[in-house]
C-alpha cells in the first residue's frame, strides 16, 4: 500500500501543534488533523490510567514512514508514544494524488 494514515496521541494542544506543524513543514505528512479532547484509557505500569489527549490523524506515503516515525519519537514527550500505521486501501483518487503532490520533495 502506498498511502497510509498514522494515528498519534498527544498530551495537550501545545504538543499537538508542534507535532502537526513539524510533520507538514518537514514534508513527512501531507495533512494532519488534530482532534481535541479524546479520552484515552490504558494500562500503564500495572494499573489502568485515564488521560485527556489530542489525536493526530496523519496522511502520508510509505516512503516517508521510517523518517516520520523517527521524527515523532524524537519530538514527542512520551517515553512510549503511540504511533499506529494503517494502510489506505482506497479513496478519492484526486485526494490521493494531492498527497503525492504535497510530499513531492521538489515542491516548495
Amino acid at each position: 500500500m502506498k498511502y497510509h494514515v498514522v494515528l498519534v496521541t498527544a498530551p495537550n494542544h501545545r504538543v499537538s501543534e508542534k507535532l502537526s506543524k513539524g510533520l507538514v513543514n518537514q514534508k513527512l505528512a501531507a495533512c494532519v488533523n488534530c482532534i481535541p479532547s479524546v479520552t484515552s484509557r490504558y494500562w500503564w505500569k500495572g494499573k489502568v490510567e485515564t488521560s485527556r489527549e489530542e489525536l493526530l490523524v496523519i496522511k502520508t506515503v510509505k516512503s516517508k514512514l521510517t523518517l516520520l516515525i523517527k521524527w515523532i519519537k524524537v519530538n514527542h514527550p512520551y517515553k512510549v508514544c503511540e504511533v499506529l500505521v494503517l494502510p489506505i486501501t482506497g479513496g478519492n483518487r484526486p485526494y490521493l494524488s494531492w498527497i503525492d503532490q504535497s510530499l513531492n520533495s521538489r515542491q516548495k
